[in-house]
């Protein structure tokens, strides 16, 4: 018989460890900087979800990919995520933009946020959205 280790850290500690070092952007607060240049949303959902609908001018960055997509060092890297540039990340309820936005800030990007509730909270505040 094998038996699997206790985790030494679950979904739970880990959120909340995220939420305690990054920044947090609400849905009303977001909706007005859709077509800011200088913001770009970050859409960490899978390919499937992305089907429902994107925030417009969104770039998708699946959360498997993310770390690839941003390091200027990856074959894979993707201009668009430039650290210059502020980032708004968000998913469908909040959950994995959380961990996507404190893995950007560990990779050393400051100026990005998670937006609350994600996708969701987004649809239900009237937020515009492409398909």
């Amino acid at each position: 018989m094998t038996l699997t280790p206790p985790l030494k850290k679950g979904f739970k500690a880990m959120l909340a460890e995220a939420n305690a070092e990054i920044a947090t952007i609400s849905v009303h607060d977001a909706l007005p900087l859709v077509d800011d240049p200088s913001v770009l949303f970050v859409d960490v959902r899978e390919g499937a979800e992305a089907a429902t609908g994107v925030i417009p001018g969104a770039f998708s960055a699946p959360r498997g990919f993310l770390e690839f997509f941003a390091d200027p060092d990856c074959p894979m890297h993707k201009p668009e995520l430039a650290a210059a540039r502020r980032m708004i990340v968000y998913c469908a309820s909040g959950g994995r933009s959380t961990l996507a936005a404190k893995t950007l800030f560990d990779m050393g990007f400051t100026d990005v946020q998670n937006l609350v509730g994600g996708m969701s909270a987004w649809k239900a505040a009237g937020g515009p959205v492409t398909a």
